[in-house]
C-alpha cells in the first residue's frame, strides 16, 4: 500500500512539474489548491505541497508559492506533525526562497513559528536559528539578532556578530558588540548562549583571537568573562565587586547600567533600589519590542527590562 500511495504522488508531482516547468503557473497552482482540499492523506499532502511551493517560489512565483507554503503549515498543523529538523529544514528553505518585499512572507513566518512552538513558548530554537540565518545572508542583521536571541547556537551568533562588527563596526566597539549580546542573553535568563556567543567571539573574532584570554587586552572582555563566572558560582559579592571595579568600562554605554540591575536581580536576588526602578521601567518597552515579552518566573525564557538591542546605522 505505501509504494502504491508513493507511486501515485510521484505520478502527481510529474503531472504538476510539467505544468510549472512549462509556464503554466496559475494551472499549477490551482492543480495543488485543488489536492489541498480533496487530499486527506497528510502525508502525501505535505509532500506534493512542500514540492509545489518550492517550486513556484524557485520560478519566481513569489504570491502562488507564499500561498502554499501557508497552506503546508496548516497542514503540519492539522496533522498534528510535531517540530523536528527535517520540517524545519523544509519551512527555512521556503522562507529563504521568498522575497522580503512580499506581506505573505511575515504571515508565513509567524504561522511557522506558532506551528514550532510545542514546548517552547516563543517557537522552537532550531527554527529561530535557520530564520536568523536566512536574513543574515541577507544582511538584515537588526532582524537576525532578534532571531538569535530565541535559537540555541551561540557559534553561528557570533559569527554573524564578527562579520557585523568588521563590516560596520568602529574598531573601538569591538567588545561593545560582544558585551550587549551577552548582556541580552543574561536578561533572558540563557547563560549557556550567552557563554557559548562569548566564547565563540572572543576566539574567532580576527583582532581577538591571538589574545589567548583570559586575561583579555580589553577590560570589557575580562569583566565578561568574570561576570559568567559569577553566574556560575552564583556569587552575589563577587558580582557587586566587578561593576566596581570595572565602573569605567561600563560607563562607556549608559544602558548597560540597566541591564546589569536586571542580571543582579535575575541571577543574585539583587533589589533594585527605589529610585533606579523608574528609569529602570522605560527600558521594559525597549526590550519587549527586540525579545519580546516573556514570562520572567520562567526558568527558560524569563524577561527582565533593560535596554534596546543592536543599533545599526
Amino acid at each position: 500500500m505505501a509504494g502504491r500511495s508513493e507511486r501515485g504522488v510521484g505520478r502527481v508531482l510529474e503531472k504538476l512539474e510539467a505544468s510549472i516547468n512549462s509556464g503554466q503557473y496559475y494551472e499549477g497552482h490551482q492543480m495543488y489548491r485543488t489536492l489541498y482540499l480533496s487530499q486527506k492523506k497528510y502525508a502525501d499532502l505535505l509532500v506534493l505541497l512542500n514540492k509545489g511551493a518550492t517550486l513556484l517560489l524557485q520560478h519566481d512565483q513569489q504570491g502562488s508559492g507564499a500561498d502554499l507554503a501557508n497552506l503546508l503549515i496548516d497542514v503540519l498543523s492539522k496533522s498534528e506533525t510535531k517540530p523536528c529538523t527535517e520540517w524545519i529544514e523544509k519551512l527555512a528553505n521556503l522562507f529563504g526562497l521568498m522575497s522580503p518585499s512580499i506581506p505573505e512572507r511575515e504571515a508565513f513566518l509567524t504561522n511557522a513559528v506558532k506551528w514550532s512552538m510545542d514546548t517552547n513558548k516563543k517557537g522552537h530554537p532550531f527554527l529561530h536559528q535557520r530564520i536568523a540565518e536566512v536574513y543574515w545572508r541577507e544582511k538584515n542583521y537588526t532582524v537576525a539578532h532578534k532571531h538569535f536571541l530565541h535559537s540555541s547556537n551561540g557559534a553561528a551568533y557570533a559569527n554573524m556578530l564578527i562579520e557585523l562588527h568588521t563590516t560596520k563596526g568602529l574598531k573601538s566597539e569591538i567588545d561593545l558588540f560582544i558585551a550587549q549580546a551577552v548582556f541580552q542573553f543574561l536578561c533572558l535568563r540563557n547563560v549557556k548562549m550567552a557563554s557559548d556567543t562569548f566564547v565563540k567571539y572572543t576566539e574567532s573574532h580576527p583582532t581577538i583571537l591571538n589574545d589567548k584570554g583570559p586575561p583579555y587586552f580589553l577590560p570589557l572582555l575580562n569583566f565578561l568573562w568574570f561576570l559568567l563566572r559569577a553566574i556560575e558560582q552564583r556569587h552575589a559579592n563577587q558580582f557587586k565587586v566587578l561593576r566596581t571595579w570595572y565602573a569605567i568600562s561600563l560607563n562607556r554605554d549608559p544602558n548597560y547600567s540597566g541591564y546589569l540591575d536586571n542580571i543582579g536581580h535575575i541571577w543574585f536576588g539583587i533589589q533594585v533600589k527605589p529610585a533606579m526602578r523608574s528609569r529602570n521601567s522605560m527600558f521594559g518597552g525597549l526590550i519587549k519590542s527586540i525579545i519580546g515579552e516573556e514570562d520572567s518566573s520562567d526558568e527558560e525564557g524569563g524577561t527582565a527590562n533593560a535596554p534596546s538591542a543592536l543599533e545599526l546605522d
